[in-house]
């Protein structure tokens, strides 16, 4: 992989993790924690579509893009949860 499969993969991350924010409702922080979220998403959704056997349904660059997108939510809504109680 060279720079411009990097720079891709960098916008494919931030992108999934942005669509993550969204969905689940809780934004915090900009464009690299959306990365960041893109791939800890995908990575969790990875995980979470193996342990369930679900295939791997379209992918950019190797980039898993329908799971990181909700690994990145999923990870978000309870990064909200918790921040939300640990706040009142």
């Amino acid at each position: 992989m060279g720079i411009v499969g990097f720079l891709i993969l960098l916008l494919v991350a931030g992108i999934c993790g942005a669509l993550g924010q969204a969905i689940s409702g809780y934004s915090r922080g900009g464009c690299l924690v959306s990365i960041a979220l893109g791939f800890i998403g995908a990575l969790l959704g990875m995980w979470l579509a193996q342990l369930l056997k679900l295939p791997e349904l379209l992918s950019i660059e190797g980039f898993p893009v329908v799971w990181s997108i909700v690994g990145a939510a999923l990870f978000v809504a309870v990064l909200g949860l918790l921040s939300r109680r640990s706040a009142a």
